[in-house]
């Protein structure tokens, strides 16, 4: 009979542990839709890089040079000061030679392509690479790495976060991961659920700048605390009692 309850249990926790459970066991399996990725949006207070490229180095010198140590763009990303091209609160961004440019409520691919245009007036043939340097996610609760994460590339899935964040820990409560968005001045919260393939058809799979996930404990990790803490209430007792029996015979 324990034996019988044993495995039913293992079945169980090992069925809540283990990702998209729900997947049938075979290589050949292929899911029929994923969720759309879409290109994130320049907003005020970002802080992008901005490299104008020709055959002469030297040409675009002043204004690559502003966009790798421009001080008003500088800001700390995992310990690492990092400077760029800040979007003011106008969504402007002033480039020396090019002027000020209107950059929010872009895509980064639609920002170069605008840049490309007006550094043509100045340089000949000039070629643009625009990026994120402050695109963040902060990932926090039961993962090994709490912590806010600076990403390079622009798409990121919210598994990509937790990996970054080195995975879930055994306490993770993996059914109702919690993720965290500013939208249009509001927060959204969306739950996801870890065990099950639905997840990639979610809209929310691909994650934004400034997202938060945050994965709550389980039952586990609150029996393991008070289990913890009982245990320590019994041996704070039990040298009390030692102690009274011993004061007692003096």
């Amino acid at each position: 009979m324990a034996a019988t309850f044993s495995i039913l249990t293992s079945c169980v926790v090992t069925k809540k542990t283990v990702y998209f459970n729900d997947l049938p066991d075979t290589a050949k399996f292929k899911s029929s839709q994923v969720a759309d990725f879409k290109e994130p949006i320049i907003q005020a207070d970002d802080i992008l890089s901005i490299t104008v490229q020709t055959v002469d180095p030297a040409i675009t010198a002043a204004v690559n040079q502003v966009s790798a140590m421009s001080p008003s763009g500088s800001l700390q990303a995992n310990g690492t000061a990092v400077s760029g091209f800040l979007v003011d609160k106008n969504g402007t961004v002033s480039i020396p030679i090019l002027g000020t440019l209107k950059l929010a409520g872009l895509t980064t691919f639609k920002a170069r392509e605008l840049v490309q245009q007006k550094a043509a007036l100045y340089f000949k043939d000039p070629s643009v690479q625009i990026r994120f340097i402050n695109f963040k996610i902060t990932v926090l609760g039961e993962v090994a790495k709490p912590a806010t994460y600076t990403v390079p590339n622009e798409k990121v899935s919210i598994l990509d976060a937790l990996g970054m964040a080195g995975d879930l820990t055994i306490y993770g409560l993996r059914e109702n991961v919690l993720l965290v968005r500013d939208q249009d001045g509001k927060k959204d919260f969306i739950r996801f659920n870890l065990n099950s393939s639905e997840i990639f058809k979610s809209p929310y799979f691909y994650l934004k700048q400034n997202d938060v996930v945050y994965v709550e404990p389980g039952k586990g990790k609150v029996a393991a605390n008070n289990a913890a803490r009982t245990q320590s209430f019994a041996v704070i007792g039990s040298i009390v009692s030692v102690l009274i029996v011993l004061i007692s015979r003096f």
